[in-house]
């Protein structure tokens, strides 16, 4: 008798009952797990000339899956981050499969010893002070979008939320009595809640007096009354960036994102001698080695400026010169 393909009802499963159900993972990471199975059976589909519907769990092999993440980066063109957030989601199905089908356990491990590819940490981008203050003294505040823009920006860097936690802001998501603080949503489901400065307070306050817009219960709405995307945000960064890099040249040498005022608030925190722990909570950092990147930061601004310093007097920097050829070649590397 012919077995019928285990790989379509897996996969229904893994996604109805182990993320949805179990799990209850954000809908950013179901759309991001699909269009990786998505990639995966359309690149399945060319090597193999079978069709999803089709295939077998034995089919998505090691091989096959090196091959697709080696597609990834040479036909499409992604960094070595979408590589293995593609072979994260492609684990994660597997480490399901291992229980379902533990006959296929060998087959199973072979995929699951597949490695992530290391990649060097990109340089974080923030502001200085001087930077974050031209940049909130551009929205023009004698109009609404002004205003509504004037208080994102001064928001988003004072509480280092992501810029999907922004826009995703509703109205009753700010508390302005004692222990003033806004709560939101953040990567895994997990709320949290950041207390705000006096200056926040008192733009938040004059900004929620207005009437939203068509009644918008968004924080920050559009002019029609829907919720800003992601994509508006960073436009309108950009708009103000290069307004404020007319007064402020530094700006124009940097790579300003909504991200960069998430990093901002991190290293505002971290100047001001706020451990790394408790800006991991602050972000919402599942693991306090995330926050380390801005300590590396940190550190960068030291040595920068440690260089410039002279020597002392009657100091001299003698360069290490090897005695020995294996030595030499070493240190040649």
């Amino acid at each position: 008798m012919k077995i019928q393909p285990t790989l379509p009802a897996l996969i229904e499963r893994f996604f109805t009952e182990r993320l949805m159900r179990q799990r209850n993972v954000s809908p950013h990471t179901i759309a991001s797990y699909r269009d990786t199975f998505r990639l995966l059976f359309a690149f399945a589909r060319e090597q193999l000339g079978k069709s999803p519907s089709s295939l077998d769990l034995r089919d998505i092999d090691a091989p096959l899956i090196s091959r697709f993440l080696d597609h990834l980066e040479t036909s499409r063109s992604a960094g070595v981050r979408t590589r293995n957030l593609r072979l994260t989601a492609i684990r994660s199905f597997f480490d399901f499969a291992a229980f379902e089908e533990p006959a296929d356990g060998a087959h199973i491990q072979r995929v699951l010893a597949i490695p992530s590819k290391r990649h060097d940490r990109s340089e974080v981008h923030f502001l200085t002070r001087p930077e974050i203050e031209a940049l909130l003294a551009v929205p023009d505040r004698s109009t609404w979008i002004g205003r509504r823009d004037h208080t994102l920006l001064l928001l988003g860097v004072q509480t280092g939320l992501r810029v999907s936690e922004l826009v995703g802001l509703d109205r009753d998501a700010v508390v302005l009595a004692q222990g003033a603080h806004v709560r939101c949503l953040g990567k895994g489901r997990r709320e949290r809640c950041t207390p705000l400065t006096t200056t926040v307070i008192i733009t938040l306050r004059k900004w929620l007096q207005e009437p939203g817009r068509h009644g918008a219960q968004a924080l920050f709405p559009s002019i029609h009354g829907g919720r800003l995307s992601v994509d508006a945000v960073q436009y309108l960064i950009g708009k103000y960036v290069a307004i404020a890099g007319e007064r402020m040249p530094s700006l124009k040498q940097k790579r300003v994102s909504p991200h960069s005022l998430r990093h901002s608030a991190a290293m505002e925190l971290l100047q001001a001698g706020v451990e790394c722990s408790v800006i991991a909570l602050w972000l919402g950092h599942e693991s306090v080695e995330t926050t380390q990147v801005y300590l590396h930061a940190h550190l960068a601004l030291k040595e920068a400026a440690l260089a410039k310093l002279s020597p002392y007097e009657g100091e001299t920097a003698a360069r290490f010169r090897p005695d020995d050829k294996l030595l030499a070649f070493l240190d040649s590397l």
